[in-house]
Formats: structure tokens, C-alpha cells, sequence
């Protein structure tokens, strides 16, 4: 069993090690870079105080990953309903301003992709961000989802093919 402060690699060496690629999931999931920065340390803090302590690096990388996909996808969830929430609101009181956040999203390139991966269904804009933001292997999502390599691949595929079609309706703005 390895050992939070024993072994090849410590919890400081782990952090050190895996924040990054954590921050990179985190960040194409929420689209928030201090709200992902947030969800990292707590997935860093439950593995701190968890009591049954992992294998290898390995095992610890794949728990990290399904602990911040979970808790990214619980808060974009949850800021959804607090959006909808304020545009009820909005509509019922009309001294609500509305911002001109949509209008940047269209004008900016890489604002668009990420609405487009939100856009995705869950399964598929998860594979998508672990395989082409986190740089992960197919057999390493299979682990993290804990599906098969083949259905990886399945889901990356029509992911990607899903985002090209959202992307192609918007004609996004490329410098």
C-alpha cells in the first residue's frame, strides 16, 4: 500500500505531480481557472483524509481524476441551475440587466469551444477534455470512467464529431 508520506513519491510529490494535469481537467470542465484551482485542492484534501491509502501512483492519479471530473461536473451543474434561477428572475423583474457575456463568447474563438464542450453531453465532453486537454490514453479513461477502451474510443470519436458540428454552426473567429 502506498503511504501518504512514505514510498517512491509523497503527498508532496503527488500534488506537485498531478495539479497540473488536475487544473488542466478541472479548468476545460468549469471554465473558471480559480474555481478549478478550488475543486484541485479538494481533491487533494479528501485523498489527504482518506483512510485506506492506494497502491501505486497510478491508482492515485486515477481517483484524483474521477474526484475532480465529480466535482467539476456537480458545480457546472449547480451553477446551471443558479443561471436559470437568475434568469426566472430576470424575467419577472425587468431592472435585472442582462451582460454582455454572450456577445464575447461568439466573438472569441477559444470561449466557443469551451461553450461547445459544455454543450456535450457529459460522457462524451469528459473523454473529449481527459483525452485532448489532460493528454491521457484511451486505456487510461477507461480506468478513470472505469469503461472500455474500445467505448473510449467510441466516445471520443462521436464527441468530437458532435463539437465539430456545434462549432461549424457558430463559424468561430480564428486570428
Amino acid at each position: 500500500m502506498m503511504k501518504k508520506e512514505e514510498g517512491p513519491e509523497t503527498f508532496a510529490a503527488l500534488y506537485k505531480k498531478l495539479f497540473p494535469v488536475l487544473m488542466k481537467v478541472a479548468y476545460h470542465i468549469t471554465g473558471d481557472m480559480d474555481v478549478s484551482e478550488e475543486l484541485c485542492q479538494e481533491a487533494f484534501l479528501r485523498y489527504h483524509k482518506r483512510l485506506v491509502p492506494l497502491e501505486d501512483a497510478d491508482q492515485v492519479k486515477y481517483w484524483l481524476l474521477r474526484v475532480v471530473k465529480n466535482l467539476c461536473l456537480n458545480f457546472v451543474k449547480r451553477r446551471g441551475r443558479e443561471k436559470k434561477a437568475v434568469e426566472r428572475y430576470a424575467k419577472n423583474d425587468k431592472t435585472v440587466p442582462l451582460s454582455g457575456e454572450t456577445m464575447v463568447l461568439k466573438n472569441e474563438a477559444f470561449r466557443q469551444v469551451r461553450a461547445a464542450l459544455r454543450a456535450l453531453a457529459p460522457s462524451l465532453g469528459t473523454v473529449l477534455i481527459l483525452k485532448e486537454y489532460a493528454g491521457l490514453q484511451y486505456s487510461e479513461i477507461g480506468k478513470i470512467l472505469r469503461i472500455s477502451e474500445g467505448n473510449v474510443k467510441v466516445r471520443v470519436y462521436r464527441a468530437r464529431k458532435e463539437l465539430k458540428e456545434l462549432l461549424d454552426k457558430e463559424e468561430p473567429y480564428v486570428p
